[in-house]
């Protein structure tokens, strides 16, 4: 079965290409605020599919991600297998690498299954 557009745009996706991050011409302090409702990804364990909303906020430096590349980043969890804590902790680490903000915050906010409710904060200013 052939790729749909869409499925072969994740899969072939690459979130460090520097093209996806542009230039920050903003000095002032403020707060980027990006909700994504949709994400998911499959259970290490049991393979069942795992929903999530992601909040992203940041201080933006030198630094901003394109809106279009952060949602196909997000999507790329899709065919993978990875916990709640380490799916996380992976989008934190890789934006905050290459975004180098003065400070970000990424919440997990998973949907409960199995009558479980997860939520994962990671906040740059409690490292």
């Amino acid at each position: 079965m052939e790729m749909k557009y869409g499925e072969k745009e994740i899969v072939e996706f690459d979130i460090n290409n520097e093209e996806h991050y542009w230039p920050n011409k903003n000095e002032k302090n403020y707060i980027i605020n990006i909700e994504l409702p949709e994400f998911m990804a499959k259970c290490p364990r049991s393979g069942y599919p795992d929903f999530a909303t992601i909040k992203l906020q940041y201080t933006p430096n030198k630094k901003v991600i394109e809106l279009k590349a952060l949602k196909i980043y997000i999507n790329t969890f899709i065919y993978r297998e990875v916990s709640h804590e380490n799916s996380a902790n992976e989008i934190f680490d890789t934006l905050y690498e290459k975004l180098e903000p003065k400070w970000m915050k990424v919440v997990a906010d998973f949907k409960p299954r199995g009558n479980v409710h997860t939520v994962i904060e990671i906040d740059s200013a409690k490292m």
